[in-house]
C-alpha cells in the first residue's frame, strides 16, 4: 500500500534528532555517510519525501494510537552515496494524519 503524498514530515524531527548526534540510537553519523548535515536539513526532507515515500509500505502493528508502517528503501544522499534504510509511519486513530516517526539503517538490504 502507498502512504498519502501529504504525509507529515516534521523538518524539527530532523534538525533536533536525526541530524545531530545522540548519545544513544544515533543515526546523524550514518546520514553523514551520504551527506546529510544539519546545515542541508531540507535536502533529506526533500528525499524522504521523493525517494521513500511513494514507495510500498507494509503495516507493522496497529494499537490504541494508530497504525504504524514500515518502508523499506534505497535513499541517495546529496553525494550520490545509497543508503539502505528503513523508516517508520503512523496513521493516528483520532486525527487520521499520516507522519514520519524514525528513520533506522536497513542491514538487510545492500544499496
Amino acid at each position: 500500500m502507498k502512504l498519502p503524498a501529504e504525509t507529515v514530515i516534521s523538518e524539527d524531527k530532523l534538525a533536533r534528532y536525526l541530524l545531530v548526534p545522540q548519545l544513544r540510537g544515533d543515526k546523524s553519523s550514518f546520514l553523514r555517510q551520504a551527506g546529510y548535515e544539519l546545515s542541508n536539513a531540507a535536502d533529506l526532507l526533500r528525499d524522504l519525501r521523493d525517494q521513500i515515500l511513494p514507495l510500498d509500505a507494509m503495516l507493522l502493528e496497529s494499537n490504541q494510537f494508530g497504525q504504524y508502517y514500515e518502508i523499506r528503501g534505497a535513499l541517495r544522499g546529496p553525494n550520490g552515496v545509497v543508503l539502505s534504510v528503513r523508516t517508520i509511519w503512523m496513521t493516528e486513530h483520532l486525527s487520521g494524519v499520516t507522519k514520519f516517526i524514525t528513520l533506522i539503517p536497513d542491514n538487510r538490504r545492500v544499496g
